[in-house]
């Protein structure tokens, strides 16, 4: 990144462009293009299913958190506060490298990335379940609790439904956050989008071309995920 900002600072207006290195006119040019591609599977796979994960744990987490349990309310507090404030690429480094030296426990890289993404972005999860619950008014609970349902049944056949539409726009944003810091399990040899870009520099010397064509990668991605979060969205509106 260093070498990149030299190089910024460096060019001028008459910078060539050296738009060639992926041209699919040419060979070299056309494999090149398919190298850095072939990392969007790897992106969107640890995206997905890092959000997947944090979702169900953050709900894990925010549900005993709206009890009168004051335990099961500061544990809420205390994990999300800690998760927050561990920045992820740290975490990413300590799963990764620190757990094998601690405890014996290793990972694969992609594993390890997983896991690290999980864990930050349960934290967020988290705290828009419980936003998005406490948003229901009372009045539900009080007529779902006069039907003689417990606390589980209410909360999946009455107050969850409802509050996920109240947070699915934050969802939406949350997703597009983590699929940007997908980016960061590359320090750890993940062949995402960052980490294909990263090792064709090192072979083109046109780092310039390369992560402008990387940021028009992660752009349309978070473009199509932001067009199927709305229409998901107008679609429960009208449920």
């Amino acid at each position: 990144m260093t070498a990149l900002l030299f190089l910024l600072q460096g060019c001028s207006s008459n910078y060539e462009w050296g738009w060639y290195i992926l041209s699919p006119e040419n060979i070299d040019g056309l494999t090149n293009l398919k190298f850095l591609i072939s990392g969007i599977t790897t992106t969107i796979y640890i995206s997905v299913l890092s959000i997947i994960l944090a979702m169900i744990i953050g709900l894990i987490i925010a549900l005993p958190s709206l009890s009168n349990n004051k335990f099961l309310s500061y544990f809420n507090i205390a994990y999300v506060e800690i998760v927050r404030a561990v920045p992820l690429l740290v975490l990413i480094l300590w799963i990764y490298y620190g757990l094998p030296i601690m405890m014996g426990v290793s990972f694969s890289p992609f594993v390890s990335g997983i896991i690290a993404l999980t864990i930050s972005e349960s934290a967020f999860q988290a705290e828009i379940f419980r936003a998005g619950i406490n948003s229901i008014s009372k009045g539900q609970h009080e007529v779902s609790e006069s039907l003689g349902m417990d606390f589980w049944r209410k909360m999946r056949l009455v107050i969850l439904p409802q509050a996920i539409k109240v947070v699915l726009p934050a969802m939406g944003n949350q997703f597009v956050y983590v699929l940007k810091m997908s980016s960061l399990v590359s320090i750890i040899g993940i062949g995402d989008l960052t980490r294909k870009a990263n090792e064709l520099v090192t072979t083109t010397y046109r780092p310039l071309e390369i992560y402008t064509f990387l940021i028009l990668e992660y752009l349309v991605l978070i473009l199509v995920v932001s067009y199927l979060v709305r229409k998901l969205e107008n679609k429960l509106k009208y449920k």
